[in-house]
């Protein structure tokens, strides 16, 4: 990106890793009750925020292009929904540089919003905790909430109940993305629930404090991702990238995050990870992968 003004800021959107994500059921409402264990990636994408009477936004960045339609962009989109519960709110220039894929279970475009609404929130001097920031989080939608304090702990419901950050140790993980995108709404009709209809299928493996890294692994053993099996039927090419992760080896999990397509590996240490990645990469060099610390 280049260099902002001295007015202005960079804000960071880091990619969210859902780590586990269980459905609980479908509401009367339809949508879908979730409970997941995310974290949060070292790459991401960077907000430049100047301000300005006016609001307005630039998007560049080698995924720029996939983003989608300007004037529906999330940063937008929070701008304007913070603006309706917070009178008087002062706007002005956004440029985005997006380096993560779209559409690819890492909640980029939340985490674009989210990083909006700090911003602003800095800007207009409104505190970590007013309810009109979480409101407007809100409204843009299920992962927004959770990625205004880019911390890992769970979400449940569809992202408006959050638990305590979870503090864990760092989780040294592998992304792989085989430039899939996946449409998220068809991936949850692909389970195929009627509305008020539970799964049964269970919650995410309980993290009691304080979280060590035994313990932590193992309840992410234990758990899954309950929209994979529906995403493979959409995206098969989804299980190249959960086989090039595997064949890699050294990692003690392997799954796909969110809806997909991006899925990860969680290694013992940073040299696994690197070791991983480049295996990964010299075999599918037209994929995203990133190594990377989850947090």
């Amino acid at each position: 990106m280049p260099a902002p003004p001295s007015s202005s800021r960079l804000w960071r959107a880091p990619a969210k890793v859902n780590l586990t994500l269980h459905v609980l059921g479908r509401r009367a409402d339809g949508r879908h009750e979730l409970d997941s264990v995310v974290a949060f990636a070292g790459c991401c994408d960077w907000l430049g925020f100047e301000p300005g009477a006016a609001l307005s936004l630039v998007v560049d960045g080698p995924t720029g292009l996939a983003a989608g339609p300007l004037d529906d962009n999330l940063v937008l989109r929070a701008a304007r929904a913070l603006a309706e519960r917070a009178p008087g709110l002062r706007m002005g220039r956004f440029r985005l540089r997006k380096l993560l894929p779209v559409a690819a279970g890492l909640g980029g475009g939340s985490a674009d919003a989210a990083a909006a609404l700090r911003a602003l929130a800095h800007e207009n001097g409104l505190a970590d905790d007013d309810e009109s920031l979480w409101a407007a989080a809100r409204a843009v939608g299920a992962d927004a909430p959770v990625c205004l304090r880019p911390r890992a702990r769970v979400m449940a419901g569809q992202g408006e109940r959050l638990g305590p950050p979870l503090d864990p140790p760092p989780l040294f993980a592998v992304l792989a993305n085989p430039g899939i995108p996946v449409a998220t709404s068809e991936v949850f009709a692909g389970l195929g629930l009627e509305r008020g209809e539970a799964t049964g299928w269970g919650r995410s493996p309980p993290i009691g404090a304080p979280v060590d890294a035994p313990r932590f692994i193992a309840a992410l053993r234990s758990g899954r991702n309950d929209l994979q099996a529906s995403a493979l039927r959409i995206a098969p090419g989804i299980a190249d990238a959960l086989e090039a992760l595997s064949g890699a080896g050294g990692a003690y999990v392997t799954r796909m995050s969110g809806s997909g397509a991006t899925c990860f590996a969680l290694y013992a240490d940073r040299r696994l990870a690197a070791r991983a990645a480049g295996v990964v990469r010299r075999a599918h060099p037209r994929w995203w992968v990133r190594a990377t610390v989850l947090r």
